[in-house]
């Protein structure tokens, strides 16, 4: 595999040798300076440009790179349709196990792609358009405290998931109530960090999909949450959804009173509704 070094010099030497790639920055876990580096993170380098079509006419440039094992083009798939930002993007898994995710942007995009994001890193800048280049910080992925408003909407919508849950569940619908299920963790693991924030203070981050949860959640609530992902048939998804519902309980009561935002007794009247419908079936 090659190393974190000769992956930075790959990319930069490509750059500094175009007369197109007039700055290289990088977004990402390696230019997050709360992030423990290992071998799995992503190159997330941006390319800003004088122009994309030349790039965009023919993928040959990209071998440059290494042999890919399988390369994504978000922009050019049907199944993720553009968002209309002028970029274009290249998702690249290496034979080695490196992966770069290498987007082209326009030069006259520099000045809005460097508001997008606090994580940012620039490695390379031919002109000195950046004097003073910004300085990474992981601040716009921090827990946010919530308003009594979010509050009730995280509230509301996690019970309203919850009865189509039940309803899938008495139709024998596996999949359809999986994936509500799925819709009311998200809302539990929300409240959860929710509780973090209180408890530790709103200025770190639990990442992209939750995935440094584990780190901040005492054990008990760390396996309660666990505990929500059996459903491998009707019984355990029943069983897995009271268990959410239970745990949900326990932690808004907590963000209510932090919040001084009382209840609105969704979980005592939908709880009812949930319980008849689970002795119907």
């Amino acid at each position: 595999m090659r190393t974190e070094q000769e992956m930075f010099d790959l990319i930069l030497n490509f750059a500094k040798q175009d007369q197109r790639v007039r700055v290289v920055a990088m977004n990402g876990s390696r230019a997050n300076p709360n992030i423990k580096p290992d071998i799995y993170q992503d190159f997330d380098i941006v390319y800003i440009v004088t122009e994309m079509a030349s790039f965009l006419s023919d993928d040959a440039w990209l071998d440059y790179f290494g042999k890919r094992i399988i390369m994504q083009k978000p922009e050019g798939m049907e199944l993720f349709p553009p968002d209309g930002k002028p970029r274009f993007s290249y998702l690249m898994l290496f034979e080695d196990g490196n992966r770069i995710d290498l987007s082209l942007l326009p030069l006259e995009e520099l000045e809005q792609y460097l508001k997008e994001d606090s994580i940012i890193r620039i490695l390379l800048d031919k002109d000195g358009r950046m004097p003073a280049p910004p300085q990474s910080s992981d601040v716009d992925y921090w827990i946010k405290r919530p308003t009594p408003g979010m509050f009730d909407y995280c509230c509301n919508e996690f019970w309203w998931l919850s009865t189509y849950v039940a309803k899938g569940l008495a139709r024998n619908e596996l999949p359809y109530a999986i994936a509500h299920l799925d819709y009311m963790r998200k809302q539990l693991m929300t409240m959860l960090s929710c509780q973090l924030g209180f408890e530790k203070g709103f200025n770190f981050s639990i990442g992209k999909d939750y995935k440094y949860l584990q780190q901040h959640l005492d054990p008990e609530n760390w396996q309660a949450l666990l505990n929500t992902w059996q459903m491998d048939n009707a019984g355990n998804t029943w069983q897995s959804m009271f268990m959410a519902c239970n745990l949900f309980c326990r932690v808004s009561n907590k963000v209510s009173f932090k919040l001084s935002c009382p209840l609105k007794g969704y979980d005592r009247s939908v709880t009812n509704y949930l319980t008849e419908v689970f002795r119907c079936n």
